[in-house]
């Protein structure tokens, strides 16, 4: 697969905007600033196809790059507080819709801050993709953040932490700045678009 074949292809904010699935589709999901435009970026060789910002709740509308003969989506951060009511309910359709809409979705990739334990929102989504049959496998960002002791605890703890959520599921750290979890990322579209 040529990840340097990318582009932007549409942005989304509403369900009723959402156009017709035509091809495969990988998603990046996770909530507010835990980094999924930052891992689109690093696994595509990009510095700023997908939009990064220091502030939470940035990517507020669906986003799709085509790759090839498929599409990544890049999907709204989820669990900002300061999100006012009206913006979480648009929210909350817009992915509902999403998931609902009979697209052929390969794989989600479901983003957690590695530092800290999953918040009741991960696990919200967890279960949420456990009952549509969605296949997903867990991202754990920010990795370089946390010394060898620390990451070895936090890897180990997060098994326990999602206890049946992430039984047999596969869990990549993953490094933005240094690279960690990139290829491992890669082989996983692959072979999820093969199947």
């Amino acid at each position: 697969m040529n990840y340097n074949n990318v582009t932007f292809e549409k942005a989304f904010g509403t369900f009723e905007q959402l156009t017709e699935s035509d091809l495969p589709e990988i998603c990046f999901s996770g909530r507010s600033n835990v980094g999924k435009s930052s891992l689109i970026n690093k696994v595509l060789s990009r510095k700023s196809l997908a939009r990064v910002s220091t502030k939470p709740g940035k990517t507020v509308t669906i986003n799709f790059y085509k790759l090839d003969s498929l599409r990544l989506v890049d999907l709204p951060g989820y669990g900002y507080a300061k999100v006012p009511f009206a913006e979480r309910d648009r929210w909350s359709d817009l992915m509902e819709g999403y998931f609902n809409s009979g697209r052929d979705i390969k794989m989600v990739f479901q983003l957690i801050d590695m530092r800290h334990p999953a918040t009741e929102f991960d696990r919200v989504m967890l279960d949420f993709l456990n009952q549509m049959g969605m296949p997903y496998t867990i991202i754990l960002t920010k990795s370089d953040k946390l010394n060898k002791a620390e990451y070895a605890e936090r890897l180990q703890k997060i098994t326990e932490e999602l206890d049946y959520l992430a039984n047999g599921i596969e869990i990549i750290p993953f490094s933005a700045l240094k690279g960690e979890g990139v290829e491992a990322v890669r082989e996983v579209i692959e072979q999820s678009v093969a199947e």
